[in-house]
């Protein structure tokens, strides 16, 4: 049959069902990472050649499928000039994923610690400190550190080590503080750096109306398995950012809870 020809698979194995099943999963992974870019105009055209490629071989059509199997013999070496950035996050993203720069023990120590403190010192110094924030219209971009190294992000800033508090949040924030400009790293009740510099989305479906706080949050998250929460220093009003989705506008009481439920 053509379609058998097509596929390659004169029978339909087990094993042939899982490699689809794979292949459909990185297939809709790439597109979710390259969606509302100029990149998806470019996997929709490589795409295409291909099909057309196995199509034309499969029907005969010599001509064509020489030219389009040029064009796919050098399409690994394409695809990598002209993907590399997502490739680049694709490779950030599964090594922070199934990093284990930090031993079992300390991971349990600081679960304990961070039990014990959920809900007091902590996250009420962060919702007290953006609430404050929100009524003054001061601008503020906290990245909460999850389960992963953020090594990468802390050194682009300063470090800092200090036990949350709401006034030390909002004075670091003081559009006068050396430290204002750029992103506070937290995790749990610590502070670990201030003034850090993130990567600014570059999808095209974002809402233009957003300034560079929530779009360096938007990519922040995208590439690593973090939390950021944003003050807008136009309207007052708090986000938060997560998996590369934005949550705009959201109460206090809805902060604590998106703190608490992604374990920040």
């Amino acid at each position: 049959m053509i379609i058998d020809a097509i596929l390659g698979l004169p029978t339909l194995r087990v094993v042939d069902i899982f490699d689809i099943v794979i292949v459909a999963g990185l297939l809709y992974y790439l597109y979710r990472m390259v969606r509302g870019t100029n990149v998806m105009l470019i996997f929709w055209a490589l795409l295409i050649m291909f099909l057309g490629w196995r199509i034309a071989n499969a029907l005969g059509m010599r001509l064509l499928g020489a030219l389009l199997g040029g064009v796919a013999s050098v399409g690994l070496i394409a695809l990598v000039v002209i993907f590399q950035p997502e490739i680049r996050k694709f490779l950030l993203f599964l090594g922070t994923k199934t990093q284990l720069n930090e031993s079992l023990w300390k991971r349990l120590q600081f679960w304990r610690h961070n039990m014990q403190n959920k809900g007091t010192v902590g996250y009420e110094a962060y919702v007290n400190a953006c609430m404050h924030m929100s009524q003054s219209k001061t601008g503020a971009l906290i990245v909460f550190k999850r389960q992963n190294s953020v090594d990468e992000i802390i050194d682009t800033g300063e470090r800092i080590d200090a036990l949350a508090s709401s006034a030390l949040i909002e004075a670091l924030f003081f559009k006068n503080s050396p430290l204002h400009d750029g992103a506070v790293i937290a995790h749990g009740n610590q502070l670990l750096a201030a003034r850090c510099i993130l990567p600014v989305t570059s999808r095209l479906d974002v809402d233009p109306n957003l300034g560079l706080r929530h779009r360096s949050a938007i990519g922040v998250t995208e590439q690593l398995d973090v939390l950021a929460v944003i003050v807008s220093e136009e309207t007052g009003a708090i986000s938060y950012a997560i998996g590369g989705q934005i949550h705009h506008d959201i109460s206090p009481v809805e902060l604590r809870q998106a703190l608490e439920k992604y374990e920040c």
